[in-house]
């Protein structure tokens, strides 16, 4: 099997592609096509089967089957033989991984990546899984004897073999055309209390954290339930978010020398993670610990925001203020190499007292915690940092800080794991509008401006005024052409979270342009809610609502079009998510668990929300959107008078800064003083 360094003279298609991913796969001997009319063109003209392989760049098990698997010769001689082969970037194509991924957990009973489908020629799926090994292993086919097997069906039974995608083609077409909620079920505060109820059954009471091993943050979960603690007095659903954001940030899973959150954990207690680290997990992070510390008042909430986000304007940012997408979980080969750590490592590297705290603080051993099973040479005696003895006196904790210091440096002349350099409109909208919120409710000026750079950015680069569209990935002087409903969505989630933390007119400006051109290409006039995709080259039109490891764009949008339609008074936007929520209500009673972003949108459309307006100029009112910012109300919208702001807001203008807190527009008494604002949001009512 060659090696990566061992990689033949001629490249494949992947060559001329922009994706990490697809590039990480240009010298392998299987001959690749990128998704597209070519690829389907040269299956139907020579009557073969497509192979379709999904992934994304910083995947482990990916990187595993193509070293097993994809750098084989005798795979790539068979495969070029009998099969048109494709590779997706699951993260540049989002729409056609949800069609494939909902094909596979529908016939198996599971997902994941890497995702291995085998098509017509016509993009209907007829077998698929996930990871497969190069031989037979644990009740999986090896994946050559699979694709012989696949082979020899098609070429005898092939007709059976299509009528068998017809079949399952229009039960796809049944499957997504029948989302719950199509009849109307009712919207009730009383069902927001029956999901809160739902959602707090799957706590972990030893570990915090919502579901069993391998556990992934999701925070739109512990994100609805606070804003259900604060509406319904839950005392216990606030216990449950406050405990899982500490047993959080002590696990493996946070990096406890340079900050970010890997993208889950393998174990119930958040120790071992797969060490991937993704933008939008960070950037869900940063707000989820943004609203443990309002709530909660520990600085120490405060701390793991600045750690991810410096963490992500040091690793993950372009020299113009795009944000990349991800980090991968493997370095020189091996996963995990660049977190671990060996307890002989650390004695060279310390001072003896540094060392005996970090060896408690940290829980280390001489034999490790952390095997890479999928590598045929693991390393040895890898410890992965974790907070196993919190309890250190002032002399312990500046030790400690000393330590941590030279674990740094030290790391940071290891071989880093690869970036994806490749920017995401969708997810630099959700680390926008991290960035504002920190920098509001931090009052740190650095990160509003990160957020301001990025926007100026995204507008340069990704956004086509003229044509009101929104390209989703740039890399290296190229944007793609993908209209995908998560780009807009997210990104207009992002920039009016920086309009309300900000008030420039421009920035909402902007969230109406992208809010027009998101209803203008993916609202469902008919029955509701958006299409996840404008693509032509689908054979299904999916709605997505399930709220995962990403928020689905439906659910983003939702919230940010209820927003929107608060601040500027166009019913349109209010009327939208309306009917999107009527569309999904079935869906948010029969399985909370899975919509729990949306849910938060229910919330404010089952409100009448506090606006908090904001006269006078943006510069003279920083401390009091500050003092607005740093009160846990989740159901407000803060708005300036000045822009396309409802007529009633600019009633409201004038030179003298203060903030009018109002419900429709019946307006409390205008207040100058931070905090005041603050007592009176934190004693609003729910609406």
């Amino acid at each position: 099997m060659q090696t990566r360094s061992e990689a033949p003279a001629r490249a494949n298609r992947l060559a001329r592609e922009k994706s990490p991913y697809l590039l990480q796969h240009q010298y392998n001997p299987v001959d690749w096509f990128p998704w597209g009319e070519e690829a389907f063109a040269r299956a139907r003209e020579e009557h073969k089967p497509v192979f379709l392989s999904i992934g994304y760049s910083t995947c482990h098990w990916c990187h595993v089957m193509e070293r097993e698997t994809f750098e084989s010769e005798a795979v790539g001689r068979f495969l070029n033989e009998h099969f048109v082969s494709i590779k997706v970037d699951r993260e540049e194509r989002p729409d056609v991984d949800k069609i494939y991924m909902t094909f596979v957990q529908a016939t198996t009973g599971q997902g994941g990546w890497p995702l291995s489908v085998f098509l017509t020629p016509e993009r209907k799926p007829f077998f698929g899984g996930t990871y497969f090994p190069p031989e037979p292993r644990h009740g999986r086919p090896g994946f050559l004897q699979l694709v012989r097997h696949i082979a020899d069906l098609w070429r005898e039974r092939r007709g059976e073999l299509e009528e068998s995608a017809g079949n399952i083609h229009r039960q796809l077409e049944q499957f997504t055309a029948a989302a719950p909620g199509r009849a109307g079920a009712p919207l009730t505060p009383e069902q927001l209390r029956r999901a809160g109820e739902r959602l707090k059954e799957s706590y972990d009471p030893q570990h915090g954290g919502f579901g069993h091993a391998p556990k992934f943050p999701q925070p739109s979960h512990p994100r609805f339930l606070l804003r259900y603690a604060q509406r319904y007095g839950d005392e216990e659903a606030r216990r449950m978010v406050l405990h899982t954001c500490d047993r959080m940030a002590m696990g493996g899973i946070h990096d406890q020398i340079g900050g970010g959150f890997a993208r889950y954990a393998v174990d119930a207690a958040w120790r071992v993670p797969h060490f991937e680290k993704m933008l939008y997990d960070n950037a869900q992070l940063v707000q989820l610990y943004l609203d443990a510390h309002v709530v909660s008042g520990e600085p120490r909430h405060a701390e793991v925001v600045r750690g991810i986000l410096d963490y992500v304007l040091r690793d993950l940012t372009h020299p113009e203020g795009g944000f990349f997408s991800a980090e991968d979980a493997d370095s020189e080969g091996h996963e995990g190499k660049f977190y671990c750590w060996t307890k002989a490592e650390l004695s060279a590297l310390l001072a003896p007292d540094e060392l005996d705290v970090a060896v408690r603080h940290f829980g280390l051993t001489e034999e490790g915690n952390f095997v890479d099973h999928s590598h045929p040479q693991p390393l040895s005696n890898q410890n992965v940092l974790s907070v196993a003895d919190p309890a250190l006196d002032e002399r312990e904790r500046a030790l400690l800080a000393s330590a941590k210091r030279k674990m740094f440096a030290a790391r940071s002349r290891r071989i880093r794991p690869q970036r994806d350099d490749k920017v995401l409109a969708s997810w630099n909208g959700l680390m926008l509008g991290a960035l504002a919120r920190a920098g509001a409710v931090l009052g740190e000026d650095r990160y509003r401006l990160a957020a301001e750079r990025n926007v100026a950015f995204l507008r340069a680069r990704l956004w086509d005024a003229e044509a009101g569209r929104l390209h989703h990935r740039w890399r290296e002087g190229e944007r793609d052409q993908a209209q995908l409903l998560d780009a807009y969505a997210f990104l207009l989630s992002g920039v009016l979270e920086l309009y309300q933390t900000t008030l420039e007119p421009g920035h909402l400006e902007f969230a109406v342009a992208l809010a027009d051109a998101l209803l203008a290409r993916f609202l469902d006039r008919e029955a509701g809610g958006f299409w996840q995709s404008a693509e032509p080259d689908l054979i299904l039109r999916v709605k997505d609502e399930y709220d995962g490891a990403e928020p689905s764009g439906n659910s983003v949008a939702l919230l940010a079009l209820l927003e929107l339609g608060h601040i500027t008074g166009r019913r349109e936007y209010r009327e939208a998510a309306e009917r999107g929520l009527r569309f999904f209500a079935g869906r948010m009673a029969q399985q909370p668990q899975a919509v729990p972003y949306m849910l938060q949108a229910a919330d404010l459309f089952l409100s009448e929300p506090v606006r908090a307006v904001v006269s006078g100029p943006p510069a003279k009112a920083a401390g009091l959107l500050r003092a607005i910012h740093s009160a846990y109300q989740p159901g407000k919208v803060v708005l300036g008078t000045r822009g396309p702001v409802e007529a009633f807001a600019r009633t409201l203008d004038g030179e003298v800064a203060r903030v009018y807190l109002c419900r429709g527009t019946s307006c409390q008494p205008p207040a100058t003083d931070p905090q005041k604002v603050r007592e009176l949001l934190r004693g609003q009512p729910p609406g």
